[in-house]
């Protein structure tokens, strides 16, 4: 009895001792990587708009994307608060252009590869944008009404 008690003693012992500080394995092929932060104004996403140069707003042009906001896009999107989707003053200070045209362009592709619009996604509770098959003249307007949204 005495040498039984001695020998759980001294597994009490190892377990405890082997039991002490944990250390993280830095071998361990599963390891948590922080998302890499993403500058939203040099991001230009998925799709078929690859670079775009801006002059001076085009009011004759913005006042067509106006138009064509209103018909395409108030059913999810207001210009000053957050609805379905975001709110859309500001939205070039906050996003690059070339990225706001392939969102409008190619929604379905951002959303599955693109970080950012990903995240728009999640923030905005699973609520995917509708592709409205708009041509890229379309986008275009569109954009430089939004340049008017300061």
């Amino acid at each position: 009895m005495r040498q039984y008690l001695l020998l759980m003693s001294l597994f009490a012992f190892l377990f405890m001792a082997c039991g002490g500080k944990k250390e993280k394995n830095k071998t361990s092929p599963i390891t948590r990587v922080a998302p890499k932060k993403i500058d939203p104004l040099k991001d230009k996403g998925v799709g078929p708009i690859k670079s775009l140069k801006l002059t001076a707003i085009d009011k004759k042009l913005a006042e067509k994307g106006k138009k064509e906001f209103e018909a395409n896009c108030t059913a999810c999107h207001k210009v000053d608060k957050n609805y379905i989707g975001p709110a859309l003053k500001g939205v070039t200070e906050r996003r690059n252009p070339v990225w706001i045209m392939n969102m409008i362009l190619n929604p379905e592709v951002m959303v599955k590869k693109n970080q950012l619009a990903k995240e728009l996604l999640v923030k905005f509770n699973g609520a995917p944008m509708a592709n409205q098959n708009l041509t890229e003249e379309q986008a275009r307007s569109i954009l430089e009404y939004f340049r008017t949204l300061k």
